[in-house]
């Protein structure tokens, strides 16, 4: 999906942002010179997350690493690990236990230090706990498990750390649920903001439960074209493809695959085009998305 003129602007803010705390404006001005540059050629043309991936990479060259994020994936990693039973505990008595899976997963993509300056953690514990009453489609939760009774081979691309402690509790749900299912859980390829990695899904166990493969590349988002040859194939054989969070559903939408999206609205542009209020639920299939596309 490419990104539009809201998004572009967006990607500008936050490098300008992200250089207030240093003092050579020559510097700066060259580049924030070199960042006009790629969001005029090519800011209408690719989708955001690819367009984050070389923002990173530019920024990187010409400053370093301006916030190192291995500190906070691991407060998040470790906070969702010391609450994991609980929620697991709640799911499993619900009355639709993969409904209240989806409510969970989709709560846990508040912790997104892409979409969002800041997490606030009052503000994710109350999302947590509103999601055990948060309403699921039940036509689009009936035709999901009518795609999984079917089906043999998923792709779960994810998104943050933290809220892969989730999924994990959601996969290892719907493996007993449907034990016929291979399910490969897909990390970024590349270390970026606090985007899940293979080094997080092996700190909360995630490759205990299921297969864990990597995109290739250090987008923050799912991007066909970036993909390594291994996950292009198991995305073009999957019955059944779960794609997890904003950058995800940027990198995937429009691409011909038809994934389940599955996130919170957590920006002005995601609240407009669906028609939702900040932080609302999003779990739809692409070919019944109703999508706002101004």
């Amino acid at each position: 999906m490419n990104a539009n003129v809201t998004c572009v602007a967006c990607l500008l803010n936050k490098e300008e942002q992200a250089l207030r705390a240093f003092v050579d404006d020559e510097k700066k001005e060259r580049y924030i010179q070199s960042v006009l540059k790629l969001l005029y050629d090519h800011g209408l043309k690719q989708s955001s997350p690819w367009l984050a991936m070389h923002l990173e990479q530019m920024r990187k060259e010409a400053y370093g690493q301006i916030i190192d994020y291995a500190p906070i994936k691991r407060k998040y990693n470790e906070y969702m690990l010391t609450i994991q039973e609980t929620i697991d505990q709640s799911i499993r008595h619900s009355d639709d236990p993969i409904a209240a899976g989806i409510r969970y997963v989709c709560a846990g993509n508040y912790i997104d230090f892409g979409a969002m300056a800041t997490v606030d953690d009052a503000i994710l514990k109350t999302i947590l706990t509103k999601a055990k009453t948060t309403p699921v489609d039940p036509k689009e939760l009936q035709a999901f498990k009518e795609d999984l009774e079917k089906g043999k081979e998923v792709v779960y691309f994810l998104d943050n750390c933290g809220e892969i402690v989730l999924d994990k509790l959601f996969i290892r749900l719907l493996k007993e649920k449907y034990p016929h299912l291979q399910i490969h859980a897909c990390v970024r390829g590349k270390p970026i903001l606090n985007d899940a990695s293979m080094e997080d899904a092996i700190e909360v166990g995630l490759t205990e439960v299921a297969e864990c493969i990597d995109t290739g590349a250090g987008a923050p988002g799912a991007v066909y074209s970036l993909m390594s040859d291994e996950t292009k194939e198991m995305v073009k054989k999957a019955d059944v493809i779960i794609s997890k969070g904003m950058g995800n559903f940027e990198g995937l939408h429009g691409e011909g695959f038809n994934p389940y999206f599955l996130f919170l609205c957590k920006c002005e542009l995601f609240t407009r085009r669906f028609g939702l209020g900040l932080y609302d639920m999003v779990f739809v299939r692409e070919q019944r998305m109703n999508l706002i596309t101004k």
